[in-house]
């Protein structure tokens, strides 16, 4: 069972494959809310997804993730599907998420249409997970997601060290089967941070 103070750090080898471990026991649970960013050394370049969930009965869930050399917006993305994906996976019936993109917050209530060819594909699968669950999604300000971001800065920093650069695959239908699970692989570090404050709510 994890732990409330870990953060899960994907990782890969040097011949591409992610580290493995064994399968975990799934917990089910009712409501979750989820700090989510994703940050860039230089747009494009080396980027990395944050993510905090809260509502475990085990405690706070941290992920940092590197998703190799992407744009920001496809970060955002990145990093609401990794928590649409956890909630979904553990048979939520609601989940809240905090971003601090307005690219993306705005694109999932509806007050943006989404035309980037680029984030088509992230945006359609998001929905789709969506859909599964009592969805909403607000904005905060930058200092509002101050964990999320610092675990997103710690994943793109610590995967740009590396050679192997995975990538995300460009159609909707591989992105549900390739993310219809929670990757639950990887290393775990101790962290001890607090969840942020929250502002304005929009739902889906």
């Amino acid at each position: 069972m994890m732990k409330g103070n870990q953060i899960i750090i994907l990782t890969a080898e040097a011949d591409g494959r992610t580290l493995q471990a064994g399968l975990r026991k799934i917990e089910v649970m009712s409501e979750l809310v989820a700090y989510v960013d994703g940050g860039c050394l230089g747009n494009p370049g080396p980027s990395g997804i944050g993510v905090v969930i809260n509502g475990s009965a085990s405690g706070p869930v941290r992920i940092a993730k590197w998703i190799g050399h992407q744009d920001n917006n496809v970060a955002e993305y990145a990093a609401l599907m990794e928590a649409l994906q956890y909630a979904v996976s553990r048979k939520a019936r609601k989940l809240h998420v905090y971003s601090d993109s307005e690219v993306v917050v705005r694109q999932m209530t509806g007050e943006y249409v989404c035309r980037s060819a680029r984030l088509y594909s992230l945006h359609w699968t998001c929905r789709k997970l969506a859909r599964s669950l009592a969805f909403s999604i607000s904005h905060v300000p930058r200092e509002s997601n101050a964990e999320a971001n610092g675990l997103a800065q710690s994943a793109l920093r610590r995967g740009g060290q590396s050679k192997v650069v995975p990538r995300l695959p460009p159609a909707a239908e591989t992105l549900v089967e390739t993310f219809g699970v929670v990757p639950l692989r990887g290393e775990i570090l101790d962290t001890s941070l607090a969840p942020s404050e929250t502002q304005t709510t929009a739902s889906l």
